[in-house]
């Protein structure tokens, strides 16, 4: 194989892919890339066999004078790269060795066997498969893989997995923690061969990290395919496969269900004006009281933060059209942070609470929502 592309393109291609690269591998070669180039294209391959997850990234506009695969080693490819300034880079990947030319630099990298790396499964475009936008997908992701768990510890269900979820015209992503619950829908289009309607499944949260990370054009449209054991997104330059979360997810339509129906006050919260005053409050919070009291009154919301080894803090929002009752409730302030922050463009949130010693719900528009549990005491 030998090559000749643009550095900072394939720098970009390198760090995408990297993410997939195991941290701890018995295989030499899966602590690398897996690179084939053809045509005018250069593939990179990179595959986790311990989490099940791998990415195929295409390259394009790379000028290729012998076409075949090689393994590129990831940390001295990454680290030429970044060393250098120059516009282009060529690879020649001989019997005996990996060369790299850069600008008046040459550097000589070991060869290693190609046949060791697996590869991953290609998409299957006469299978069935849902299409969703770019932009779409992207607002879903951010709007709700923050509320999975990242530890996992709860043995009684899979809580690190984002639950995905289609309909005839709809896709749904639910994440949960079991102190917060984010889901948000969008549409999606039914493609392919005929297949359930409706499918189920948990992927992974690094692998939706992942493929929020190679959305890059809003109107892009991205294949999903869900499978039995495993899940494939083809987006226009990379193929990203899964295998899946096992276990059980939490019933989160009762969960949401009865925390509506129990509501007695639905209030108005401008969504950027919140999150500055709970930001401000938080200042004053600590290791030991990550906390902040919100008391609502006719035509304002106070918000209350007390550090024993800090100091305290009280900082106010108008409500003009609040006009109900005094009530209390305070919250985990990183989980108000964390929730608006991923609100973005949107003006207003609509809270919908009973008291404060029950979950609240936040609820944006009519797909989206998210359920928090108060601190209480």
């Amino acid at each position: 194989m030998k090559i000749t592309c643009p550095r900072e393109s394939l720098q970009m291609a390198c760090q995408l892919v990297s993410v997939a690269v195991p941290a701890a591998t018995t295989i030499p070669a899966l602590k690398n890339f897996k690179a084939t180039a053809q045509d005018d294209a250069l593939f990179l391959v990179a595959y986790d066999p311990t989490q099940g997850i791998g990415i195929r990234y295409e390259l394009r506009g790379i000028t290729v004078a012998r076409a075949g695969a090689c393994i590129l080693p990831k940390d001295q490819l990454i680290d030429i790269l970044r060393e250098s300034a120059e516009a282009e880079i060529s690879i020649d990947a001989g019997k005996e060795a990996v060369v790299a030319k850069v600008g008046g630099g040459r550097f000589e990298m070991l060869k290693l066997d190609v046949e060791e790396f697996p590869d991953i499964p290609a998409f299957d475009a006469g299978g069935h498969y849902h299409e969703v936008t770019a932009g779409t997908l992207r607002t879903l992701i951010k709007r709700t893989a923050f509320a999975a768990d990242k530890k996992d510890t709860t043995a009684k269900f899979a809580l690190s997995g984002v639950l995905w979820e289609t309909d005839t015209n709809k896709v749904r992503l639910v994440a949960t923690d079991t102190k917060r619950l984010a889901l948000g829908e969008g549409p999606a289009t039914r493609a392919g061969t005929p297949g359930d309607v409706k499918a189920v499944h948990l992927i992974p949260l690094k692998t939706v990290n992942l493929l929020e990370r190679n959305l890059t054009d809003d109107k892009e449209l991205v294949r999903v395919s869900l499978r039995t054991n495993d899940a494939l997104f083809q987006t226009e330059r990379a193929m990203i496969y899964t295998s899946l979360v096992q276990g059980k997810f939490p019933p989160y339509r009762d969960i949401v269900s009865k925390t509506r129906n129990d509501a007695t006050q639905t209030i108005s919260l401008p969504v950027a004006a919140f999150l500055a005053r709970v930001r401000q409050a938080a200042i004053m919070t600590d290791d030991e009281s990550k906390r902040v009291d919100l008391t609502f009154s006719p035509g304002q919301l106070t918000l209350e933060a007390r550090g024993a080894n800090t100091g305290s803090s009280r900082v106010a929002l108008e409500l003009p059209e609040y006009t109900g009752p005094e009530w209390k409730i305070a919250f985990d302030p990183q989980f108000l942070i964390e929730f608006l922050r991923a609100l973005e463009n949107e003006p207003t949130v609509i809270l919908e609470a009973s008291s404060g010693n029950r979950a609240a719900l936040f609820r944006c528009g009519d797909d989206y929502l998210y359920l928090v549990m108060p601190l209480v005491g």
